[in-house]
């Protein structure tokens, strides 16, 4: 079988977009049992609950959903354990240093297939507050409503 290339989407975070203000993304490795690989390569986990924790020195990823494997016999996982994320020491020191600050916390924001190997891309990000959701609400309603009034201009002058 040939070995895949390039990059396959399996999940996103669309909430942490809303509810964070990204500041620094990283992508990293993740220590996965065999049948979360063959959950995940049918297309399934949710990412909505996850964070990364510290947990002796280590960055961890826990609250994500990954479905038992439908056809997974006793060997089968657990849907919300505990799961290592794979990086470099310098890069967790960092992530962990800011991660200390005051409303900060690391999200995983997309989980994907790159080149064979399973990854998640994780943000170090900052609690939006309630108005901020609203002001970023509205800016995306302006645009919409700019490129509507835009398009409509065009077509009655194109």
């Amino acid at each position: 079988m040939a070995k895949e290339s390039g990059r396959k989407l399996i999940a996103s975070n669309k909430k942490a977009r809303h509810d964070y203000l990204i500041e620094d993304t990283v992508e990293a490795g993740l220590v996965l049992t065999g049948t979360e690989v063959k959950s995940l390569r049918m297309g399934r986990a949710t990412l909505v609950d996850g964070f990364a924790t510290d947990y002796n020195g280590e960055l961890w990823l826990e609250g994500v959903h990954i479905p038992e494997y439908t056809q997974g016999n006793w060997t089968n996982h657990t849907a919300r354990r505990r799961r290592k994320l794979l990086l470099h020491r310098h890069e967790i020191d960092k992530m962990l240093a800011k991660a200390g600050q005051q409303g900060h916390t690391i999200v995983p924001l997309s989980l994907y297939f790159k080149d064979g190997r399973a990854k998640v891309e994780i943000a170090l990000a900052k609690g939006k507050k309630t108005h901020d959701k609203r002001q970023t609400l509205r800016e995306r309603q302006d645009q919409r409503e700019v490129a509507k009034a835009m398009s409509a201009h065009l077509r009655q002058h194109g």
